[in-house]
């Protein structure tokens, strides 16, 4: 033991620490002794980091390299669920979709998933608490959400977008809504010059962006340095029935989704304020169409300082280069949807025949 202790002394110090500290390596991993670790060390002519001398500048270097790659892993995951396209989430399949669906929106969906009560839940986040207000609601549909906006901020200072002409002419029939500017736009290139409203609205439209980080960009540009970004949309589901039909509908994110993409886009102090149906209960494993109302402030003027790729080209909503695939895709999706027109319906049976006392809801 005399000789071994007087051949580490004479070793340099960075060898005496890979003699003295576990390998997790080579230890563990293959039993070899103090004497194999050594010699393999030197021969490859190896430090590695468990085993290097103590380096200040060095130890801050790997750590902030650390923290980066767990920042990018994070990104990568939220990205890595949210970049799997669903049949209603293409723009195209979503155009025809809301043609029909248009039709009896304001009277069969949104009872069962954005009542007026949630509206205004969702609403209390935004600070719309100035009538002089500039506020753009994007993806706002036949304009129920414009609705509950237009209760406190003047008409004339709304601006509502929408990809669905459908949508839209029901939005301008609304009496409540006649001075406010309509038009036909893309979420994830919207039509609005930048810094140039003092809140940003859009309720149940994220579900159907391909790029949600690109909209979510969008809404940090056309929004001044301290206004405020409001997002309604709707939460993934846990249970495996219920997540299924969600992940082949449309997009269905993650709070920690929803608070990567902000962050990313450059908001600060992002908030995430959990609505539902009042017949739920509070239950979220089943997800909701409208789940949370996101909230994030803009500090600097400009656009987002997230850097994106160009937008790829997208097939019109007009026209359809394979008839045959978009037809399925279609059916395919609405199918899965219908499941989501059902549930609330179960829900609301189900509230009023199971006991409160009773757990298990």
């Amino acid at each position: 033991m005399d000789m071994i202790a007087a051949k580490i002394s004479r070793m340099s110090p960075s060898t005496r620490i890979a003699v003295t500290k576990p390998c997790p390596v080579y230890c563990s991993r293959h039993k070899a002794s103090t004497r194999i670790v050594v010699h393999r060390l030197r021969a490859q002519n190896k430090r590695p980091d468990a085993f290097r001398a103590p380096d200040r500048p060095h130890t801050l270097a790997t750590q902030r390299e650390r923290n980066t790659t767990v920042c990018s892993a994070a990104s990568a995951q939220a990205e890595s669920r949210s970049g799997k396209i669903r049949l209603i989430q293409h723009k195209e399949e979503a155009f025809w979709f809301y043609r029909f669906l248009s039709i009896f929106y304001d009277t069969i969906v949104n009872p069962g998933h954005w009542t007026e009560d949630m509206r205004t839940d969702a609403l209390a986040v935004a600070e719309l608490n100035d009538a002089n207000l500039k506020v753009c609601d994007v993806g706002g549909g036949t304009g129920f959400c414009t609705l509950g906006v237009v209760e406190t901020v003047k008409p004339e200072n709304v601006t509502l977008v929408d990809q669905s002409p459908h949508q839209l002419s029901k939005a301008k029939a609304k009496p409540a809504l006649q001075r406010v500017t309509i038009k036909e736009g893309d979420a994830e290139d919207l039509p609005l010059p930048t810094d140039g409203f003092d809140r940003y609205v859009s309720a149940g439209s994220i579900e159907y962006w391909p790029d949600p980080q690109r909209g979510i960009k969008e809404a940090y540009r056309v929004v001044k340095s301290g206004g405020l970004a409001c997002l309604i949309g709707p939460v993934h589901p846990t249970f495996w029935l219920s997540r299924f039909f969600a992940d082949v509908w449309m997009l269905f994110p993650t709070e920690a989704e929803y608070k990567e993409w902000f962050t990313r886009a450059g908001f600060e102090d992002v908030q995430i304020k959990r609505i539902g149906p009042k017949w739920y209960r509070g239950v979220r494993r089943h997800g909701l169409i409208m789940g949370c109302s996101v909230t994030g402030r803009k500090t600097k003027d400009g656009d987002s300082p997230l850097q994106l790729p160009p937008k790829p080209q997208e097939t019109s909503g007009k026209s359809r280069s394979n008839p045959l695939l978009f037809v399925l895709r279609l059916l395919l999706g609405s199918t899965a949807g219908f499941y989501y027109f059902v549930l609330p319906v179960y829900m609301w049976i189900k509230d009023k025949v199971w006991p409160r006392s009773l757990p298990g809801f």
